[in-house]
């Protein structure tokens, strides 16, 4: 698992600022009545579970993540009603246990959705909800194109030879027609474009580093993995650079609510 021992639990803390704030704003949507169950997909940090178990005095929030170094971070943010469990998502099992299913911007690294809205379907309680957000088609369109031309480059080339794509990032239809197939009612999919401005450069390095570029690094050798970071960053700065001095990028979301 290379991808997964790449993460860095603390690192992600300094430089996801603005996932925690799109997690924040989910959570303020949530119509909670203070004694529920639920589930975190891709706790990550921990930070935004701490957030819902604060809504939850009554109830609690179990975080799911399948990084070790995510989870120890994660384990310093900890309140009597959260509990941490080290599991991948695509392997989740539960039957009938959650008031609510939540996720803030993880779900585009699950490949297999069909069966994840299973799964997740399995894990609610009827009468509960799910209300997710994650990367949708033309997310972060810098970095996508700054990382497909470096791959091209001679010397890193063939290591990507059978590389998989790390990111299912759909349309928002076509996520529509998926949600069709389940047991769901009173779902809906929609779409968001947000538009970012990193204040510094050391803060979009930052993002990129964690978590953006690991896929790429997970397949090279460690003597080429400094290289392709370096040539990434140079052409992000240049692509993304403002005249006030600050990094844009575009992330493109879908939402989605879903009743059981």
């Amino acid at each position: 698992m290379k991808t997964k021992n790449l993460f860095d639990g603390r690192r992600y803390e300094e430089s996801s600022q603005h996932q925690r704030g799109w997690g924040n704003k989910l959570i303020n949507e949530l119509k909670l009545k203070g004694n529920e169950k639920i589930l975190d997909l891709g706790c990550g940090n921990g930070l935004t579970t701490r957030e819902l178990a604060e809504r939850v005095p009554e109830g609690k929030v179990v975080g799911v993540e399948w990084s070790d170094s995510m989870l120890e971070t994660a384990e310093t943010h900890k309140t009597e009603n959260m509990e941490f469990m080290l599991l991948d998502i695509n392997k989740i099992s539960f039957n009938c246990e959650f008031d609510v299913v939540f996720s803030n911007a993880t779900l585009h690294w699950i490949l297999d959705h069909e069966k994840l809205l299973e799964n997740i379907y399995s894990a609610m309680k009827y009468g509960g909800f799910m209300r997710v957000q994650f990367g949708a088609d033309g997310n972060c369109p810098n970095f996508i194109e700054t990382s497909k031309e470096v791959i091209e480059f001679y010397e890193f080339k063939k290591y990507f030879k059978n590389f998989v794509w790390p990111w299912y990032m759909p349309k928002i239809n076509e996520y529509g027609k998926l949600l069709s197939k389940t047991g769901f009612k009173n779902y809906n999919a929609w779409g968001e474009n947000i538009e970012h401005y990193f204040p510094d450069e050391k803060t979009m390095i930052g993002w990129i580093e964690q978590p953006s570029i690991i896929p790429f690094l997970a397949v090279l050798p460690k003597d080429l993995k400094d290289s392709f970071k370096g040539m990434v960053v140079e052409k992000m700065i240049k692509r993304t650079k403002q005249a006030d001095e600050k990094y844009h990028e575009i992330f493109s979301r879908i939402n989605v609510y879903a009743e059981k």
